[in-house]
């Protein structure tokens, strides 16, 4: 049996960032991941200057060998309406390729690494954890995204509630000399398109020579048909290249205000978008994660190895007092009639000042956030 201090099942932002902040106290951290990194990760993948300075990362180490592609404007509209163009002089947000991003962080968090291996039975013995009947640890850390088998233990009791899941498509390629020709996505300038009924949006982003395209929306119903049809548009649009290389990945999360998931237990925190920590309005996940895993290294710090869940509680509360409370489980998008929707998506998203303000500033960049701040 092999023991630790913490184990943390997630080498995403969420659990590296957690781990680094254990590690470099002296603690025995050991994170375990069923894929090989560098990995592919389907991600839009953009982060903000305020996630750079949490996590003390250089941009100008960084992008040695790696994209981090300034962003200094953004073309919003609706899927098929006008498109505003936004203009801001300087890098507002920085675009990275997640199999970079994430193996960087977790090479440089400095726990043991167990890669390539699934959690396949998780139990309790006495006070620990024991994970595949191979690791022991008093302290276990799910985040594992998703469908983190962490979360889904914790949950075990809820199945067969469905929980209010986004579920997204896209997909990211390298963009060959001919592609580039008929890309008239620009890197500084992502492209957002929401859907006519306010239930989601599509965006493609240009990230040095590769290209991301792809559609989220929080109804689960023929998001493949949603995803095709949106394509065509951009091809017809001149927006992207006719041939796409590929097919198109999926993946789910949880917006944060109608999480149903508990991040808090006798020994287990849930970090990340295993806590369903997205943020509501753009579905974001990189920043909670980070700030998540922040979080859950100094609240495990703080317990002295009291993992009791009256020990481990700050750490809730301290994520209702940076992100909010939970609220209902149903979107009050979903609640307003489809023409009223239709009618608010094409006045607001016609106008300048609320695209930039709103859209923008407050859903996308966060820009009215204060800055972390560790206790």
């Amino acid at each position: 049996m092999e023991h630790c201090d913490v184990l943390i099942v997630g080498g995403g932002p969420g659990g590296s960032t957690c781990a680094r902040g254990l590690v470099r106290v002296g603690l025995d951290v050991l994170v375990l991941d069923k894929a090989a990194f560098p990995r592919d990760k389907v991600c839009a993948g953009w982060i903000t200057p305020a996630v750079l300075d949490e996590l003390g990362l250089d941009p100008d180490e960084y992008r040695q060998g790696r994209v981090l592609q300034p962003i200094t404007a953004f073309r919003v509209g609706r899927y098929g309406g006008p498109m505003i163009e936004l203009d801001y002089g300087s890098s507002v947000s920085y675009g990275i390729r997640r199999c970079e991003f994430d193996h960087y962080l977790l090479q440089r968090c400095g726990a043991r690494l167990q890669l390539g291996e699934s959690v396949r039975s998780i139990a309790r013995d006495g006070g620990d954890w024991v994970i595949n009947d191979r690791y022991r640890a008093p302290m276990l850390v799910g985040a594992g995204g998703h469908f983190c088998p962490v979360a889904q233990w914790l949950g075990r009791d809820r199945r067969g509630s469905p929980d209010p899941v986004v579920t997204a498509q896209e997909i990211e390629f390298p963009l060959d000399e001919g592609q580039q020709a008929e890309c008239r996505v620009e890197g500084h300038r992502p492209e957002m398109y929401f859907c006519r009924d306010l239930m989601g949006y599509g965006w493609c982003f240009r990230k040095g020579s590769h290209l991301n395209v792809g559609l989220g929306r929080e109804d689960r119903q023929r998001l493949p048909e949603h995803v095709a049809a949106f394509c065509e548009y951009l091809k017809d649009q001149g927006r992207i290249p006719r041939n796409l290389p590929g097919k198109f990945r999926g993946h789910a999360y949880l917006l944060y205000e109608h999480s149903p998931r508990t991040p808090v237990d006798d020994g287990l925190l849930l970090v990340g978008d295993a806590a369903g920590l997205a943020y509501p309005e753009s579905g974001e996940g990189i920043r909670p994660a980070i700030e998540s895993g922040l979080l859950a290294a100094e609240v495990i710090l703080a317990a002295g190895g009291d993992y009791s869940r009256q020990r481990l509680e700050p750490y809730r509360i301290r994520l209702e007092k940076r992100f909010g409370k939970r609220g209902p489980q149903r979107s009050p998008v979903g609640r307003v009639p489809s023409r009223l929707r239709q009618f608010l998506a094409g006045r607001f998203l016609a106008s300048r000042w609320f695209v930039r303000r709103v859209v923008v500033e407050r859903w996308f960049l966060h820009a009215g956030q204060p800055p972390f701040k560790p206790s």
